[in-house]
C-alpha cells in the first residue's frame, strides 16, 4: 500500500460505472493512477473500453486485477446491489482497502459488516452528481469543489482512511469528515427529501392543463431531480427510510401549518421567512480548513467528525500519525 504524499498512488478497482462510478475512473486516470472498472452491462464496459478505459463485465476478473495490485476497490453501484458484490470481494480480494460512493452510510456500513470486511471499509459519499446516468453522463471534473463524504466511524482504520482521502483530493473533490448515522440525517434532508418534493411538484403541475406551457425557471429548477432514474431514486430514498421519515415529517408539518395559515389568515408569511432566513445562511455558511488534525492520532476519528460537523473540509491531505517532522 502506498502512503500518502508518496509519488506511487494506490491503484483503484471502479465497481460499477454508471454517472459516479464513470466519473470517478476518468478523474483518477487524469490524476495519473492505475485503474480498472467493472460493470454489468455490457454496453457499459463497452464504451467505457471505447474510450480508452480499462473495463470488463468479468467481476472475478475485476477482483483479482485488484487483489493482485492491493488495489483500493470503490463499489459504485445501487444498495440492492451491494452484498452480492460484497460476497464477492469477500471470496477474491478480502485484503484490498475497501470504500464507496452510494448515498446512504448506514446501510452500507451494516452489509460491510455482516460480509465480514469492515476493517478494511471507509464509508464514502461524493456530494455530486446530475440527472443523467450511465458511463456517457460521466465527467472527470464531476467532484470539483464538491464535499465528498469520508466515514470516521469507530472501526474506520486509519491507513484505509488516508487511501480513501487521498482518492477524493485527487478527484477534486474536498473531504468532509462525518459519522454515517450523522451523514444520513443530513442527506435525507438535503439530498433524499428534495427528490421526493421534486416528485411531488411535478406531479401536481401535471395535473394542471397550462401549467407545462407556462413552466419556466422555477419548475425547471424545482423539478430537475425528478429526471432521474426512478429507481435510482427509489434505492437511495428506501435505503434510508429510518432517517428520511423524520424529515418528512418536518416538511409535511411545514406545509401543512402553511395551508391552515394560508386558509384562516390568507398569509404563508411565517414559512416564506422561516425559508428566506435558512437559505441566507446557507449561502453565507463557511468551510474554514481543517489542517490541525493528524490521521492515527489519539481520538482523531472524534475530533474529524467535529470539525465536519461544524463545516469543516480538507482541501489538501492531513499528515498520519508520526509523518510531521
Amino acid at each position: 500500500m502506498c502512503q500518502p504524499g508518496q509519488v506511487t498512488k494506490t491503484p483503484v478497482c471502479v465497481l460499477g460505472l454508471g454517472l459516479i462510478g464513470g466519473s470517478l475512473m476518468r478523474a483518477a486516470v487524469a490524476a495519473d493512477r492505475e485503474v480498472f472498472g467493472y460493470n454489468r452491462s455490457v454496453e457499459g464496459a463497452q464504451a467505457a473500453r471505447f474510450d480508452g478505459f480499462a473495463a470488463t463485465t468479468d467481476l472475478t476478473e475485476a477482483l483479482q486485477w485488484a487483489a493482485d495490485r492491493d488495489a483500493l476497490i470503490v463499489l459504485a453501484v445501487p444498495m440492492p446491489a451491494v452484498s452480492l458484490l460484497l460476497g464477492h470481494i469477500k471470496d477474491v480480494a478480502p485484503d484490498c482497502p475497501l470504500t464507496d460512493v452510494i448515498s446512504v452510510k448506514s446501510a452500507v456500513l451494516d452489509e460491510v459488516r455482516k460480509a465480514g470486511l469492515l476493517d478494511r471499509y471507509v464509508g464514502g459519499h461524493p456530494m455530486a452528481g446530475t440527472a443523467h446516468s450511465g458511463w456517457s453522463a460521466g465527467d472527470a471534473r464531476l467532484f470539483t469543489g464538491a464535499p465528498w463524504v469520508l466515514g470516521v466511524d469507530e472501526h474506520v482504520d486509519a491507513h484505509v482512511w488516508a487511501q480513501v482521502m487521498d482518492l477524493a483530493l485527487d478527484c477534486r473533490a474536498v473531504v468532509v469528515p462525518a459519522k454515517s448515522d450523522e451523514h444520513d440525517a443530513a442527506a435525507a434532508s438535503i439530498s433524499h427529501l428534495p427528490h421526493l418534493l421534486a416528485e411531488a411538484l411535478a406531479v401536481t403541475a401535471g395535473e394542471v392543463p397550462l401549467a407545462f406551457a407556462l413552466a419556466a425557471g422555477s419548475f425547471r429548477d424545482g423539478t430537475r431531480v425528478a429526471a432521474t432514474a426512478p429507481d435510482l431514486v427509489r434505492a437511495m430514498c428506501e435505503a434510508n427510510a429510518d432517517q428520511l421519515l423524520p424529515a418528512l415529517d418536518r416538511a409535511l408539518e411545514l406545509l401543512n401549518q402553511a395551508r391552515a395559515s394560508l386558509a384562516e389568515k390568507t398569509s404563508v408569511a411565517e414559512l416564506v421567512e422561516d425559508g428566506h432566513a435558512a437559505r441566507v445562511r446557507y449561502d453565507s455558511f463557511s468551510r474554514p480548513q481543517i489542517v490541525t488534525i493528524a490521521i492515527g492520532e489519539e481520538n482523531w476519528r472524534e475530533e474529524l467528525a467535529a470539525a465536519g460537523r461544524a463545516g469543516g473540509v480538507i482541501r489538501s491531505a492531513l499528515p498520519s500519525l508520526g509523518s510531521r517532522g
